[in-house]
C-alpha cells in the first residue's frame, strides 16, 4: 500500500505529486468535512483528515461491508466523515 501524504503541500504540489498515486482528494461540498484524502485498496481505504493524521481500514479491522461503504462515499464525496464517526470510528487496523 502507498502512502505518500505531504500535510503542507499546496495545489500546484497536490496535483503533480500526489495525483500521480493512488491518493485521491476527497471532493465534498461540505467545507467542514474532516476528511481531505483517501486512497484505496482491494481490501482497505487510507483516510487523511485535516488534523493530518491517516487511518487505515481494513477489511479484517472494519469488515467488508464497512469498507465498501466507506470507497463508495468516498467516491461520491458525500458523507464520508459522518460514515466513519457512526460505523467504524475505532476500528482502524492502524494510524499512521
Amino acid at each position: 500500500m502507498l502512502i505518500h501524504f505531504k500535510s503542507d503541500c499546496p495545489e500546484l504540489c497536490w496535483q503533480q505529486i500526489c495525483f500521480n498515486q493512488r491518493i485521491k482528494r476527497y471532493r465534498t461540498a461540505d467545507k467542514d468535512t474532516g476528511v481531505i484524502a483517501y486512497e484505496t485498496a482491494k481490501d482497505s481505504i487510507s483516510i487523511k483528515f485535516r488534523d493530518g493524521s491517516v487511518y487505515v481500514y481494513t477489511d479484517k479491522s472494519a469488515g467488508p461491508a464497512a469498507i465498501a461503504e466507506m470507497k463508495i462515499l468516498a467516491e461520491k464525496g458525500v458523507r464520508l466523515t459522518t460514515y466513519i464517526n457512526q460505523h467504524v470510528r475505532d476500528s482502524y487496523q492502524y494510524k499512521l
